[in-house]
């Protein structure tokens, strides 16, 4: 790994907190990551990977992360700056943010902004107040000693966790990031379920429609308040079919995306990076379902595209020349294969036509042909070495 680190230049790296659809596009604009990950990790072994921090769950061991950090940064030459993609470690870095700056280069909205964000029914305060257009809201805490609230709105609702904790809500509800109830009796029905699970939720107006109507925004402001880069992108296809994870995407062309992105982002005073889910409903009116001021996986189909959002960040932060900035290209694809194909078959889409379209795909989650380790050494591997380990 030292010899690595010296061949990358003064400038030239980044510590993420991220997977490897964040450490591609660094890699691609020439710069290495040092990720915070485990050793079986993909991320540690990308060819764009130069030094491996000890990673701790920064909801359960924040200080031993903060540790880990600190103690990375102390052996740099100067202050590197420091990605993450996930709610739980963009909480951790503003909450620890005076620390960090002293070691790291942050670029972070204000920590109100983030806290709002990050809890979604604080956000719909927030975003009623500064007039955004999204789908009315109510929290809901699930308790035994009383049935349901009264909603002020009609059903049906969608459910959704306050805060995105995975374990504590997704393996109670097959895998989904949230559910659907259609009339005040299945809320009834269902109340008991939620009060045995005991999370905080928020109750929000349905907007109909299947998750490929989600289309986002993803914008880079920098200190100046200038849109720096931007580019939109529609959801394809996720797994589960109804509020699930993404499997496929594209990068779009979308203008009134764009526009409203732009508008939202102003609203809300946010600079950094951020992502803008809107969900067009039948009448195609886009309705703002969350906003993500963190890095994302599509952040790698987006550097493909031509707008490489993290590269342009790192040149802001440590000074360096940007990377050209043009339109994004329409027509970009990603998808994680392997969940991708049980995605299309839920929908119906014929295996043949799915084989074409991951034939014509122009990215794939951890699979690169000039970065094969983190598929085999993550993937592959550990199902050849099980298959050929005697059971217990």
């Amino acid at each position: 790994m030292r010899g690595r680190r010296r061949e990358l230049g003064r400038g030239a790296l980044a510590c993420v907190i991220a997977d490897t659809d964040v450490i591609r596009p660094l890699g691609m604009a020439g710069i290495h990551s040092a990720c915070v990950a485990e050793r079986d990790w993909a991320p540690a072994w990308s060819r764009f990977t130069a030094a491996r921090v000890e990673w701790a769950d920064s909801w359960e061991r924040p200080d031993e992360l903060l540790r880990n950090l600190l103690a990375f940064a102390e052996r740099q030459d100067e202050p590197v700056p420091l990605f993450v993609q996930q709610d739980r470690d963009l909480l951790f870095a503003s909450r620890r943010r005076e620390v960090l700056a002293r070691a790291f280069r942050l670029l972070l909205p204000d920590p109100l902004t983030i806290e709002a964000c990050v809890d979604k029914a604080r956000f719909g305060e927030l975003a009623a107040h500064v007039g955004l257009p999204v789908p009315r809201s109510a929290p809901v805490s699930p308790r035994g000693d009383a049935g349901p609230p009264e909603l002020p709105f009609d059903f049906p609702i969608v459910l959704k966790p306050v805060t995105r904790r995975e374990a504590s809500w997704r393996p109670h509800n097959a895998g989904h990031k949230a559910i659907q109830v259609d009339s005040r009796r299945a809320l009834e029905d269902a109340w008991p379920r939620l009060v045995s699970i005991g999370v905080e939720l928020v109750a929000q107006e349905l907007v109909p429609g299947g998750e490929d109507r989600i289309e986002s925004y993803h914008a880079y402001v920098d200190e100046r308040q200038d849109v720096a880069a931007a580019f939109t992108g529609r959801k394809l296809r996720t797994l589960p079919q109804r509020f699930g994870d993404t499997t496929a995407l594209e990068i779009t062309d979308a203008g009134d995306v764009r526009e409203l992105g732009r508008d939202c982002m102003r609203r809300l005073g946010l600079r950094g990076v951020a992502k803008l889910d809107f969900k067009r409903a039948p009448d195609g009116e886009l309705r703002l379902l969350e906003v993500n001021p963190r890095f994302n996986l599509w952040h790698h189909p987006g550097a493909i595209a031509g707008v490489n959002l993290p590269a342009l960040v790192h040149a802001d932060l440590t000074g360096r020349a940007r990377p050209r900035v043009r339109s994004a290209r329409a027509g970009v694809t990603w998808s994680v294969p392997w969940d991708d194909w049980r995605a299309a078959r839920a929908t119906g889409l014929p295996p043949r036509e799915w084989m074409r379209w991951q034939a014509r795909c122009d990215a794939w989650h951890v699979i690169a042909l000039d970065d094969p380790m983190p598929l085999l050494r993550t993937i592959v591997w550990p199902r050849l070495r099980g298959r050929h380990e005697p059971a217990p």
